[in-house]
């Protein structure tokens, strides 16, 4: 068994152990595959509200994916935090203590999240889908960023395309969205027995690829251009395969969810006005951006274009290219149970 799928199984063993209970329903068990189509039916809209009606628990706790821990939210809603309303908005609804916290990948966010430290998690479509297959209570609340870019990156002096790695080890972060873009680029290319793919997470890929540990490292955003600029070159991107680029999801735990049915509507108004936003002031976003994740400003607009960031909370493009990111984790064994996407998303 590789270093991956034990990264795999290894995550799969701790959720299911904290939610073993859970694994007979949960909508795991041989749903059958729905048409792209089938998620789409929430509502648009779904972000309006009746503050009258909606009190909400007085703590929030909230995780993201980021490689430092300065307490601000990347994305939209790091956008709607650094103007104020994000807590503002939640403080009208009885939210006073709200606490975020970093995490550097997407399956140790899932370890806080089946643990019951978190209530709400903002990362990486593979790591959410992977633990709600094995069980872990959330639903999916919004698709918040979608047709997320990756590198394929190599010494300038290295392999000079995909194939020129036949036989050769290269490095992602296990359980993350630059995995199955990997993965899935290795697989069409025919070459996913021929090349060793092990962890190891952003921040420690420059270093191997320095030491001649490994030919290459599939980056994320931010990663993947800081490193580039530094005389690295990539030698693929995820952009190149549609159906590779990644996804960014919230997902709140059911637990949570099922004391504050309010919450959803509330976060949802909240992520869609900074959507809004955000559309017709991108070079101050970048800028917020750039404070927040400590990435250059140079990097963090080399790293994606402002229209991911949809304003509608499931748009049929993010949903299509979610299920596909499903179908392809369960179609390779990624995943061991399937589940019906639509199953997934709250409704109230």
């Amino acid at each position: 068994m590789n270093s991956s799928r034990k990264h795999w199984t290894l995550t799969a063993l701790l959720l299911t152990s904290v939610f073993a209970w859970a694994l007979s329903g949960c909508g795991t068990s041989g749903s059958k595959q729905p048409a792209a189509g089938d998620a789409a039916a929430p509502a648009q809209g779904a972000g309006q509200t009746s503050e009258a009606k909606t009190t909400l628990e007085p703590k929030l706790r909230i995780g993201y994916i980021s490689p430092n821990n300065k307490g601000t939210i990347t994305g939209v809603e790091g956008w709607a935090q650094k103007k104020g309303y994000l807590e503002s908005e939640l403080k009208k609804y009885g939210v006073t203590d709200v606490s975020v916290k970093s995490f550097p990948n997407g399956p140790n966010l899932n370890e806080a999240l089946a643990s019951g430290a978190l209530d709400v998690g903002i990362y990486g479509d593979t790591p959410a889908i992977n633990a709600r297959a094995v069980g872990l209570k959330t639903k999916l609340i919004n698709i918040t960023q979608s047709g997320m870019n990756a590198w394929l990156v190599a010494k300038a002096d290295g392999p000079q395309k995909v194939e020129d790695l036949k036989g050769k080890k290269i490095a992602t972060a296990d359980g993350s969205y630059m995995s199955r873009y990997l993965k899935g680029l290795l697989q069409e290319k025919g070459l996913d027995k021929d090349i060793k793919v092990v962890h190891l997470l952003p921040a420690d890929g420059e270093a191997a690829l320095a030491r001649g540990d490994i030919e290459a490292y599939a980056y994320p955003t931010g990663f993947g251009p800081l490193i580039i600029s530094k005389g690295y070159k990539a030698i693929d991107e995820a952009k190149s395969h549609p159906d590779l680029r990644g996804s960014s999801v919230t997902v709140a735990s059911e637990d949570y969810l099922s004391r504050n049915p309010g919450f959803v509507q509330v976060w949802n108004g909240v992520r869609q006005k900074a959507a809004k936003e955000i559309q017709s002031n991108a070079d101050e976003f970048y800028k917020l951006y750039a404070e927040s994740s400590e990435f250059p400003l140079d990097v963090v607009k080399a790293s994606f274009d402002i229209s991911q960031w949809q304003v509608e909370d499931f748009s049929a493009d993010s949903l299509k290219l979610l299920e596909g990111t499903k179908k392809y984790l369960f179609d390779n064994g990624i995943i061991k149970k399937d589940f019906n996407l639509n199953d997934w998303i709250y409704k109230p």
